[in-house]
């Protein structure tokens, strides 16, 4: 069985190789604010020098908040087969809250405050037959600690 090419849902958003997934983030070289998606100029208004480098994000962190999609969105957002998901915001070590699709979880098994950990999953396939990737968060596995 031949497996598909993949492709990211966006340039620049995360990477992946060999199982290892990381989000593209960026740090400021001055007041070391942390942003995703990277960016181009730092927006601290207390930083007077505004260059940014980009950095690897941590891989896990917290689960703030979330919320349950109950609805088909609209047709620009492609997600084969549809069903209900998670939605929510992962607070990073670093600072940063980031918004992803929480998996590896019953809706109704997610809990504020849980380990989550960062991972890549097919969102759809395109028409010339490529997995075109996500990233998600899900649980950390029992035992692997957290951020």
């Amino acid at each position: 069985m031949t497996t598909a090419e993949r492709i990211p849902v966006a340039e620049d958003l995360f990477r992946w190789s060999h199982g290892s997934v990381e989000l593209i983030g960026s740090r400021c070289k001055a007041c070391g604010t942390h942003y995703f998606p990277k960016r181009l100029s730092c927006s601290n208004p207390d930083c007077k020098d505004k260059e940014l480098a980009e950095v690897a994000l941590s891989r896990q962190g917290r689960l703030y908040s979330y919320t349950v999609q109950g609805y088909r969105p609209p047709a620009l957002f492609k997600m084969e087969p549809w069903t209900p998901y998670a939605i929510g915001l992962i607070d990073l070590p670093e600072g940063v809250r980031v918004m992803g699709m929480l998996t590896g979880s019953a809706l109704e098994d997610i809990v504020i405050d849980m380990p989550m950990e960062l991972t890549a999953e097919p969102l759809y396939r395109d028409e010339l037959g490529r997995d075109v990737m996500t990233y998600k968060f899900k649980p950390v596995a029992s035992g692997a600690g957290a951020a």
